[in-house]
């Protein structure tokens, strides 16, 4: 599983890249036919994901005292509370119940949510930037496989997340302290093993490792590449 995780090359003939924020008409998007869970499995994690999100932040505006500072995430926790929003208004628009669709997941993504969640606040927030970055994009890159409903859940990740808020608050604390960047910096990278086995898990077909990796792998490769995106405009080496 690590091995995958770690490999970069792509297959041949296939020239595949993740939506960019506000880009949708016209781009490459990988088929996930086969993979794709079902479309309830799909808005249920989804949604939770968004809450889960909005979770986090609110806990990071109790532990803020700096007045500013909580403003500005309060930003970010309010982007995420209008995409889960969002989300439970598609499901609700299929006569679907947003909790019963959520419940399955809560107990594993609480799970994720709790082994990412680090001991300092700069951790967390770090956290949430990197895991919430990678999991947007990879749903939006899993949207293409349900017709209408994945085109109301895309605009709905592609909204402004405000965590710019986030990056500028993080700057500032790696400038405080010598010993910050390279804690970050290590904490950073071990997120991206439990992200990429949560979107792991949110396909189906876990029995044929082969045919899933021949298939995710160019989507998985686009993950890592943006993460290091992310840490880079840090400061920080992934």
């Amino acid at each position: 599983m690590w091995e995958w995780f770690r490999r970069r090359s792509r297959p041949a003939g296939r020239t595949l890249r993740l939506r960019s924020r506000g880009e949708y008409d016209g781009i490459t998007r990988v088929d996930f036919a086969e993979l794709a869970p079902d479309t309830d499995t799909f808005l249920g994690q989804a949604a939770y994901l968004q809450l889960g999100f909005f979770e986090t932040l609110s806990e990071l505006i109790a532990l803020t005292p700096e007045l500013a500072r909580k403003e500005a995430i309060s930003r970010a926790a309010g982007a995420a509370l209008r995409k889960h929003e969002e989300l439970v208004a598609v499901i609700r628009d299929r006569d679907e119940d947003p909790t019963a669709l959520m419940l399955p997941f809560r107990e594993p993504l609480d799970a994720f949510r709790a082994e990412v969640h680090g001991v300092r606040w700069p951790e967390t927030m770090l956290s949430v930037h990197l895991t919430a970055g990678m999991l947007d994009d990879f749903y939006l890159a899993l949207s293409a496989s349900y017709g209408e409903t994945g085109l109301r859940v895309a605009r709905a990740l592609e909204a402004d997340d405000a965590r710019s808020a986030l990056v500028d608050i993080l700057l500032e604390t790696l400038g405080e302290s010598e010993e910050w960047p390279s804690l970050l910096a290590l904490w950073g990278r071990r997120l991206v093993g439990d992200t990429l086995l949560i979107a792991r898990a949110a396909l189906k077909g876990t029995e044929n490792t082969t045919a899933i990796q021949e298939t995710v792998e160019p989507v998985f490769t686009e993950l890592m590449a943006a993460h290091a995106r992310r840490m880079e405009s840090l400061g920080l080496s992934s």
